[in-house]
């Protein structure tokens, strides 16, 4: 198998583990920040667990790699926090499909910042992307929590948008692994004030579904995604990561009894189908 073939396998699998991990925001009875820390604490700690059973090296090259993916890391931590916040005052449903607008972002950005050439098969797969999540959310109404939940999903989107490009940047330098535990470490770090700011309490389920979140759903998937982007460009990376909102929302009407709308399920038919596009063209 070519090395692009099981790069694009690579970031098809983690998006699938993705897509699950929303469940976790209906699953856990706690804050939305803290099911973020505790997806970034023990994704960390398992990668460290991982190295150290490797002697793996885990030096960076330059100062300014450390800085530069520091600052991912702290982006990491507003994506999720912004993310999980969509669903726990929204839907599953809401909160996968707004996200997955991020691809937008990308499509304008990448040419700008890697010097490429803006091509109209590119803004035609970003222009049906954006077409499928207004069918999705035809109505914004600052009272009701449909409306706080897009806004927070567009949050989740432009904080993903923008770390996505930085991992681009340093995918064919480092591997994912490297790359996702420096900044899950950070998100961590970032993250710890919120254990003295919110009020909570876990149970032993809920810790055991952290766990499971950090090592599995987050740790393995983000690798997986992050090391699959040394051949795959960020933008097709991103239209593929659209697929996270047709396995979230299946899996949110089959487990939890979330069923979508028509107009859910017709918006999501037009991504999946600029998301399939993009991996055909990625691949040829």
């Amino acid at each position: 198998m070519r090395n692009s073939a099981k790069d694009l396998l690579r970031i098809h699998l983690a998006v699938l583990l993705f897509g699950l991990s929303g469940l976790f925001g209906r699953l856990v009875s706690l804050p939305a920040v803290i099911i973020v820390l505790g997806r970034v604490f023990f994704a960390s700690v398992s990668m460290f667990v991982m190295f150290a059973a490797r002697r793996k090296e885990v030096r960076l090259a330059k100062t300014r790699d450390y800085l530069m993916l520091a600052l991912a890391g702290l982006i990491l931590a507003a994506h999720w926090t912004a993310f999980f916040m969509s669903i726990k005052v929204s839907t599953i449903a809401i909160a996968v499909l707004t996200y997955s607008t991020f691809p937008l972002f990308i499509t304008f950005a990448e040419p700008l910042l890697f010097g490429e050439k803006l091509k109209k098969s590119d803004l035609l797969s970003a222009i049906a992307m954006f077409i499928g999540v207004t069918l999705i959310v035809p109505e914004f109404n600052i009272s009701n929590d449909v409306t706080v939940g897009v806004l927070w999903g567009m949050a989740s989107s432009v904080t993903f948008a923008a770390m996505t490009l930085i991992n681009r940047g340093y995918a064919s330098k480092y591997e994912g692994t490297l790359i996702a535990f420096y900044e899950q470490l950070t998100a961590t770090a970032v993250l710890i004030p919120s254990l003295f700011l919110t009020t909570f309490s876990a149970t032993l389920s809920d810790m055991v579904m952290l766990l499971l979140l950090g090592v599995v759903f987050t740790a393995a998937a983000h690798s997986m995604f992050i090391g699959g982007m040394k051949t795959i460009k960020a933008q097709s990376a991103a239209m593929i990561s659209s697929l996270e909102s047709v396995y979230g929302i299946a899996a949110a009407a089959i487990l939890l009894k979330e069923i979508p709308q028509f107009d859910e399920i017709a918006g999501g038919a037009i991504i999946l189908g600029a998301a399939l596009y993009s991996t055909i063209k990625s691949y040829k």
